[in-house]
């Protein structure tokens, strides 16, 4: 225990006057006793009856020696007494004493001699079991050196939270001598620390009693400013033997090693929960724009506060990087943004904006290198290097950012972009575990972006050529009006091979055609190409509608693999009749005025390729104002229901007050697709107008 002794009442800002008796004496069971001359018994407290069993009234006006003292010993209690009284002297020493039970009892005397205001002279013996003197100096002994050899910090607090004691474990932990520490708070010691938490549990234990054990603290203190530790901090009450509140101690662990090993252990667990959410999050979907954005929803704000992918332009858009120096300037396009908070996303790029840098901006440096660019403090020099220009880096700095780090997109050997990385809220810099799951991350995307990239080029490339192989802008015909919409698929990488056709006949006959080649891909679109020129051919002659898909289906067995569906109809608009001939096609719709849309009950026919099985043509009246529609398969089916259903739920859509053909088209669309559906659709609306049936007529 510190040999430092507690402060004074005055110290302590205390003011004098009495105060609690302690309870040290109490304990010891201190007994007086006072002897004339004589040695008779004057004398005799409340304790000396607990000590040696005889009553005041057994023990007053007796000789001491006599009552007390065994035979064999008076002599010598005798002339000790005799010194006393003689010459004034103390005695101090343990002596066997005879107890009223028989038994005898080593006591401790303080003897004394007493002078009266008239001269006449006493002797005062203060005693004290000897026993309970000695458990009670043992017990005091080993707490004193536990206490000062401990490896525990020990502090003891009076009430009003002032040190009354520190230990040199707590002396070597908080880096501030004892002696120091007496007569203060711990807010006046341990600024660095959360000391309004820790005075306000010292004064919660002081009150109720209840220790609060363990209680975790991390900081600095003056013996090691620089770095954080952690403690381990209880706190106790202290009471006296009478159960007056002595003060409060607390015991100081260093656990900064168990601490690290912690943190590390579960900054392990977030950086592995990081890699399997960006498994199961990133590339879900063959977009580059979905990927980059899935990227930094993972990176905020588990690894970040703000988090951006920038890609190379010219990587983008499958061009060659422009003739210069290899080390020059770059243009970079942000594909995704994402911040922990509004405010942090000021300083940076919005998705879709195109940025030059320089090549001594760092992430220039990044994906010219292709190695990650790590400023774990950026000053506002440094931001000037991170964000896209000066009022973008007073944002940053306003926002609080202080660690930047950017990660190289790597896929196949080419460098596509950058991953950056910002922290203003985290107050942790980044380090080389951040480096280590950044490019994890990265890595990941990078692969996805590139695929996505090719994918959408192979698909940008497909839809180009499928709108280029249909119809323009349909051509003026005889008694009908027509509309058409054709959709990619939303949620495949490839286009299919949906096709409608609108073809002006002789006699003012117009034949209506939608087909469906099975597959998807620039060679479905080709196929769907080959089908509808020889369409238009086979049309041009006149031919009946069965046997343009019989010639149809000759021609689609010879391309390979490839089976197609498709509905053929001419409609002549004397005599408001149309003639259908189905190759495996969903059936159309006929929406009459005079009873509700229906589906065409037509001989379904086998697909187009598959050969052997004639095809057959239907006839059906189509009035003026009557509307045939014909649409391909992904109009309508799903992966989750039934094609009857579905078809249901098309009739019901044609319910009610008519609308414009081309309006009727898009609600079609927008009421019967969903986000992820995987097929083309391909749809054609025709309606009968008002015309003489002679076809004579001027």
């Amino acid at each position: 225990m510190s040999a430092h002794q507690p402060p004074t009442d005055q110290e302590q800002g205390h003011q004098s006057g009495p105060s609690p008796p302690g309870g040290l004496l109490d304990l010891l069971n201190v007994a007086a006793v006072v002897v004339d001359t004589q040695g008779r018994i004057l004398f005799w407290s409340p304790q000396a009856e607990e000590i040696f069993g005889y009553t005041a009234d057994e023990a007053l006006g007796r000789y001491a020696a006599r009552l007390m003292v065994n035979e064999e010993h008076r002599e010598l209690v005798l002339k000790l007494f005799a010194e006393v009284m003689g010459t004034g002297a103390s005695w101090a020493g343990a002596f066997p004493i005879r107890c009223k039970d028989g038994s005898t009892r080593q006591v401790e005397f303080r003897n004394m001699r007493l002078l009266d205001e008239r001269g006449d002279v006493y002797a005062l013996g203060i005693a004290a079991d000897q026993s309970t003197l000695k458990r009670l100096e043992t017990d005091l002994a080993l707490s004193q050196r536990l206490v000062s050899q401990a490896p525990i910090g020990v502090a003891l607090l009076d009430s009003d939270l002032r040190y009354l004691l520190v230990n040199p474990a707590l002396e070597r932990i908080n880096g501030i001598p004892a002696a120091d520490h007496i007569g203060l708070h711990p807010h006046d010691i341990l600024p660095f620390l959360d000391v309004a938490t820790i005075e306000s549990a010292l004064r919660q234990v002081l009150l109720t009693g209840t220790p609060l054990i363990d209680q975790y603290t991390v900081g600095r203190t003056p013996a090691d400013p620089d770095h954080d530790h952690a403690w381990s901090v209880s706190y106790y009450r202290i009471e006296g033997a009478a159960g007056q509140v002595i003060g409060v101690a607390n015991s100081v662990i260093d656990v900064t090693e168990r601490h690290r090993a912690t943190t590390e252990a579960d900054r392990a667990r977030r950086r592995l929960a990081v890699i399997a959410d960006a498994s199961a999050r990133v590339g879900t979907a063959l977009e580059v724009e979905t990927t980059a954005r899935e990227l930094v929803e993972v990176a905020v704000p588990e690894l970040a506060d703000i988090a951006a992918v920038d890609v190379l332009d010219h990587v983008l858009a499958f061009r060659r990087a422009a003739p210069g120096e290899p080390m020059g300037p770059e243009l970079f396009r942000a594909l995704a943004v994402a911040a922990a908070h509004p405010s942090l996303a000021t300083g940076a790029l919005k998705v879709g904006d195109l940025a030059a840098y320089s090549a001594d901006r760092l992430i220039t440096r990044c994906v010219h290198t292709g190695q990650p660019v790590v400023v774990a403090h950026a000053s506002g020099q440094d931001l000037q290097h991170i964000a896209r220009d000066t009022a973008s880096a007073a944002a940053f700095a306003e926002a609080g950012v202080h660690s930047y780090l950017a990660v190289p997109l790597v896929a196949r050997n080419e460098v596509l972009g950058a991953f950056d990385l910002l922290r203003a809220y985290n107050p942790r810099p980044f380090d080389d575990d951040d480096v280590i799951l950044a490019v994890e991350l990265a890595t990941r995307a990078a692969v996805a972006i590139d695929n996505a990239r090719w994918h959408q080029s192979v698909r940008n490339t497909a839809e180009t050529l499928q709108r280029s192989l249909l119809p323009g802008r349909p051509p003026s015909l005889t008694g009908l009006d027509v509309a058409s919409l054709y959709q990619p698929a939303q949620a495949s990488s490839e286009v299919g091979g949906d096709w409608y056709d609108i073809i002006a006949l002789d006699g003012d006959k117009t034949a209506l055609v939608v087909g469906d080649v099975m597959g998807n891909g620039i060679d479905a679109a080709a196929t769907m190409g080959r089908l509808r020129t020889a369409t238009c051919a086979f049309a041009d002659l006149d031919l009946a509608a069965h046997d343009v898909l019989h010639h149809l289906d000759k021609i689609t067995r010879g391309l390979e693999h490839y089976i197609a569906t498709c509905v053929y109809a001419v409609y002549d608009p004397y005599d408001h009749r149309c003639l259908v001939a189905n190759a495996g096609h969903l059936p159309p719709v006929l929406i009459t005025t005079s009873r509700p849309p229906r589906l065409l009950d037509l001989p379904t026919g086998v697909p187009l390729g598959v050969g052997g099985v004639p095809f057959h043509t239907t006839a059906f009246d189509l009035n003026p104002g009557d509307r045939l529609v014909l649409y391909t398969d992904g109009l309508v089916e799903t992966r989750h229901h039934p094609i009857d259903e579905r078809l249901t739920i098309l009739l019901k859509a044609f319910e009610g007050p008519q609308q414009a053909l081309d309006e009727t088209c898009r609600r079609l669309v927008d009421a019967l697709r969903h986000p992820d559906d995987h097929d083309d659709v391909a749809l054609l609306i025709a309606q009968a107008t008002p015309f003489p049936n002679d076809r004579h007529a001027a």
